[in-house]
C-alpha cells in the first residue's frame, strides 16, 4: 500500500509539473518531436541548430543548375545591347573594331532602341516564368522530376543552337530574319529553361533525407542536426551555384564586343551541353519523389471540402468561416465515422495539413511581384544607365555580373558566420523576417539607383540639349559623349540587390519546398516562379515609362513600393514565424497514406 501511496504520488507530482510546464509555455522535456529520432520539444528549443552533410548527388543537381543558368545569362545578359544597338561602324557580326575597344562603344547588332530592346526582354522574363506551371505539373502528376528535367533540357538545347543561327554575320545581313530566329529561340528555350527551373529547385533538396536528431560534436556541445537548417544551407549554396553560373557569363560580353554575337551564344550552347550528361551520370543515384496522376484533383478535393459547408451566400460571412480554426476538419477522414468516410476521400490528414501549409505558403508568395520588380531593374534599365557613363574600355553589360560576384562571396558569409552566430544567439531569424529584410533592401538598392541616375543627369554633357536626360543616348558630333561619372559607381545597386536575393530569393525556394506536399513541390515551386512572371507583366504595363528621361522617378517610386509591401507582407505574415517548427512538423510523423498506395509512396522516395 505504501508503495502504492508513493507511485500515486509521484504520478501526482508529475501530472502538476507537466501542467506547470504547460502553463508557462515552457516545452515538455519529455515530449518527442514526430518525425525525429528521439528529439523531445525541450531539446529542440534548447539545444543549438546546425545543417547536416549533404549527400554527392545534390551536388550533381548543383552542377547541373551551375551550367543551365551559365547558359541562360550568358545569353540573356547580352541581349540588351543585342537587340537596342546597331552594328559597329565595320561589325559584320557585332563586335567592336579593335581600334575603338578602348573607348566608349558598345557592341550592338539589331539596332531595335531602348523600348523594343525592353520588350523583348521583359517577354522573355514573363515567358521563362509562366513555363515553370508546364514543367511542375508534368513532374508531378506524370513523368517525375528527373524525367521532366531531362526531356526539356534537350528541347532547351535546341533554343540554343536556333540562337547561335540567328547571330551569324549571314543572318545579321538581314535584321528581321535574325530578329524571328531570335524571338523563336527565346521561346524554345523559355519552354525548356521553365520547366527545369521548376524541378531542379525541389529535387535538390530531396535529396537529403536525414531527419531531426542530436549528435555530440568534438568539443562535447551537443546539437540538433536540423532538415530544416539543413535545407537553408542547401538553397544558400543552390542559390550560389546559380550565380556561379550567372558570374561565368562574364565572358559573354567581352567575346561579344571583341568576336561578336555568334560566338557569344555559341559558349554558353556548349556549357549547356553538360546538362544532359551529368543528369545520366547520376541517374541509378538520385534520390526521387514518385509522381502521382490525381495529385493536383486530390489537392481541388481537399479545399472542396474544407470549403463547401463554410460556404454562403454572404461573402463576408464565407470569408469569416474560412478563418475558423475547425475550417480544414471536414476534409480529413478522421472526421467522419470508419464506414462513413466518402470514396473521394484518397488521402490521410496528414495531407489535409500539407494542403493547408501550402495555401498559407502560396499566399506569401503573392507579395513576391514586387521584389522582382525591383530586381528587374538590374536585368536591362541599370545597363542603359552603365552605357552613359564614362567606361574606359569596359563593356557597359559587364557591370550586371556584380550581382551575381557579390552573392557568390555573401553565401558563405551569411552560411558560416551570420545565420550561425544568430542562432548561437538565440535569434531565430524566421522566414517571414528575412524576407521583410529582403524587401527593405531592394528598396534600397532603388533609392540609391534613383539618386546616381539623377547626378547622371545632371553631368551629361547633352544636359539642356535635345537629348536632355538620355545620358546613354548622348551623341556629340556623332561620337558617343557619356557623363564622367566612372561607370563603377553603379555597382551599388547590384551588390545591394544581390543582398536582398539573400534575404527574399534565398529564402521563397527554402519556404516552397518545406511547406509543400512531397508529391506538390514542382507545382509549388511553379507557382512561387510564377511571381516573376507577373512581375514581367507589370513591367511590361509600364513600357510608356521605361525610357531614360523618367528613370529618376521609375527608381524612386520602386523603392517606396517595396518598403511598403514589405511592410505589409510582415504585418500580415507574423503569425506564421510563430508558428514554424509546427507547420514544418506536418507530414513528418507516420503516415496512413493514400488509400490505393503503400504508406511507404507517401513518407518515402524512390531512386530514378
Amino acid at each position: 500500500m505504501a508503495d502504492q501511496n508513493e507511485k500515486g504520488l509521484a504520478r501526482a507530482v508529475a501530472d502538476k509539473s507537466e501542467k506547470a510546464s504547460i502553463a508557462s509555455g515552457e516545452p515538455d522535456a519529455s515530449s518527442i518531436v514526430d518525425g525525429s529520432e528521439g528529439v523531445t520539444e525541450h531539446e529542440l528549443a534548447t539545444l543549438r541548430h546546425v545543417a547536416d552533410r549533404l549527400p554527392f548527388t545534390a551536388w550533381l543537381v548543383v552542377i547541373v543548375e551551375f551550367a543551365e543558368r551559365w547558359s541562360y545569362y550568358g545569353t540573356t545578359n547580352i541581349y540588351n545591347n543585342y537587340i537596342q544597338f546597331p552594328l559597329p561602324p565595320g561589325s559584320t557580326n557585332g563586335a567592336v573594331p579593335s581600334a575603338l575597344r578602348g573607348g566608349d562603344d558598345v557592341a550592338g547588332a539589331l539596332n531595335q532602341g531602348q523600348q523594343k530592346s525592353f520588350a523583348l526582354r521583359t517577354f522573355n522574363t514573363f515567358f521563362v516564368y509562366c513555363t515553370p506551371w508546364i514543367g511542375g505539373i508534368l513532374a508531378d502528376t506524370l513523368w517525375g522530376r528527373y524525367k521532366t528535367i531531362m526531356i526539356f533540357s534537350l528541347v532547351c538545347l535546341a533554343g540554343h543552337i536556333i540562337l547561335v543561327a540567328s547571330s551569324t554575320p549571314a543572318a545579321l545581313q538581314h535584321e528581321n530574319t535574325s530578329l524571328g530566329l531570335l524571338a523563336l529561340s527565346i521561346v524554345i528555350m523559355g519552354l525548356g529553361a521553365g520547366c527545369i527551373k521548376a524541378n531542379v529547385s525541389p529535387m535538390i533538396a530531396e535529396q537529403y533525407t536525414g531527419k531531426l536528431r542530436k549528435e555530440t560534436l568534438p568539443s562535447g556541445e551537443v546539437v540538433i542536426k536540423s532538415p530544416t537548417v539543413t535545407v537553408q544551407s542547401v538553397y544558400l549554396w543552390f542559390y550560389a551555384a546559380i550565380n556561379f553560373g550567372s558570374a561565368g557569363a562574364i565572358s559573354a560580353s567581352f567575346l561579344a564586343r571583341d568576336n561578336g554575337y555568334w560566338a557569344a551564344f555559341l559558349v554558353p550552347t556548349c556549357i549547356f551541353a553538360l546538362v544532359p550528361i551529368v543528369l545520366l551520370i547520376g541517374r541509378k543515384h538520385y534520390v526521387v519523389t514518385p509522381p502521382r496522376g490525381s495529385i493536383l484533383l486530390e489537392t481541388i478535393r481537399v479545399i472542396g471540402y474544407a470549403l463547401g459547408p463554410k460556404w454562403a451566400l454572404n461573402p463576408f460571412t464565407t470569408y469569416r468561416n474560412t478563418r475558423s480554426e475547425d475550417f480544414w476538419d471536414t476534409a480529413k477522414p478522421s472526421y467522419y465515422h470508419e464506414r462513413q468516410v466518402p470514396k473521394k476521400i484518397t488521402w490521410d490528414d496528414e495531407f489535409v495539413g500539407e494542403v493547408a501549409r501550402t495555401i498559407g505558403a502560396c499566399k506569401v508568395f503573392l507579395f513576391f511581384p514586387i521584389f522582382w520588380l525591383c530586381y528587374s531593374q538590374i536585368d536591362g534599365n541599370l545597363g542603359t544607365v552603365a552605357a552613359g557613363m564614362t567606361l574606359n574600355g569596359t563593356p557597359n553589360d559587364l557591370i550586371q555580373n556584380l550581382n551575381p560576384i557579390s552573392i557568390i562571396i555573401m553565401v558563405p558569409i551569411f552560411d558560416y558566420i551570420i545565420y550561425p552566430f544568430l542562432r548561437r544567439k538565440g535569434i531565430n531569424f524566421t522566414p517571414i523576417k528575412r524576407i521583410f529584410t529582403g524587401f527593405l533592401v531592394a528598396g534600397l538598392a532603388m533609392t540609391y539607383a534613383s539618386v546616381l541616375q539623377s547626378y547622371l543627369v545632371k553631368t551629361s554633357p547633352c544636359r539642356g540639349g535635345e537629348l536632355d536626360s538620355q545620358p546613354a543616348a548622348c551623341t556629340i558630333d556623332k561620337k558617343h559623349s557619356p557623363s564622367p561619372l566612372n561607370v563603377w559607381i553603379v555597382s551599388g545597386p547590384y551588390i545591394l540587390v544581390g543582398m536582398a536575393e539573400i534575404f527574399a530569393s534565398i529564402t521563397s525556394l527554402e519556404y516552397a519546398f518545406t511547406k509543400a506536399p512531397k508529391r506538390m513541390r514542382s507545382v509549388v515551386m511553379a507557382f512561387s516562379q510564377f511571381q516573376t512572371a507577373l512581375s514581367s507583366a507589370l513591367n511590361f504595363a509600364l513600357t510608356a515609362v521605361n525610357i531614360e528621361q523618367k528613370f529618376v522617378w521609375l527608381f524612386a517610386s520602386f523603392a517606396i513600393t517595396a518598403w511598403i509591401t514589405g511592410t505589409i507582407f510582415f504585418f500580415t505574415f507574423r503569425d506564421l514565424d510563430r508558428r514554424e517548427a509546427e507547420l514544418n512538423a506536418i507530414g513528418q510523423g507516420e503516415r496512413h497514406g493514400f488509400v490505393d498506395e503503400d504508406p511507404t509512396m507517401t513518407t518515402g522516395v524512390g531512386k530514378v
